[in-house]
């Protein structure tokens, strides 16, 4: 018997914003594609929540806009709605037209890498976030150990990478006015072995 390979649902975007609305669980949007988020681990969330705090503390009465996992973001380029893990967006908030709950204008982005995404993030959805002409900053942090990428745009098709592994070294962004130890952004993670 030949098995036949399943064959791929594609979705208009107004019958994703439907569904992901009624939705107990959060989905991603891509070309027509409608692609179940899986949940994270506890060293995920921790970082995320580690660096979400840190950016309220830093940017605190700037006109900036802090977000975690649950904002939905469109990248009309791409024709993709993605939910970032931390993400900041200068005030006002642009919002997809006709839209309330997504966004369109980031400034940075930070993605905690799991086994499972790690090469889409640092690939595919980057080549993505890169068509949104507000974007600035990229942040791909390690979840299994002390290692985040920097990327930083300075100038429209220029960007300059940072790697960090030593836990005092410091991570600052140009897109905003941030800076975060290494050891800080990990601090309470216990790492599997």
């Amino acid at each position: 018997m030949i098995m036949q390979a399943e064959e791929k649902k594609i979705y208009p975007p107004e019958d994703y914003l439907d569904f992901e609305v009624h939705s107990d669980i959060r989905h991603e949007y891509i070309n027509g594609e409608i692609i179940p988020m899986t949940g994270g681990t506890p060293e995920h969330n921790e970082i995320a929540s580690i660096l979400n705090a840190a950016l309220r503390m830093s940017l605190k009465g700037q006109p900036y806009s802090i977000f975690v996992a649950d904002q939905r973001l469109w990248i009309p380029d791409r024709n993709i709605y993605t939910y970032p893990d931390v993400m900041v967006a200068p005030r006002p908030l642009q919002r997809q037209q006709g839209r309330t709950d997504t966004i369109t204008n980031p400034v940075m982005i930070a993605e905690v890498l799991s086994k499972s995404t790690k090469n889409y993030d640092r690939d595919e959805k980057f080549s993505a976030y890169r068509t949104i002409s507000t974007f600035q900053e990229y942040l791909l942090i390690d979840q299994y150990k002390l290692h985040v990428e920097q990327y930083s745009k300075v100038d429209s098709h220029k960007w300059i990478f940072n790697e960090y592994n030593d836990p005092e070294s410091s991570i600052s962004l140009l897109s905003i006015p941030f800076e975060i130890r290494l050891a800080d952004l990990y601090e309470s993670v216990e790492f599997e072995f």
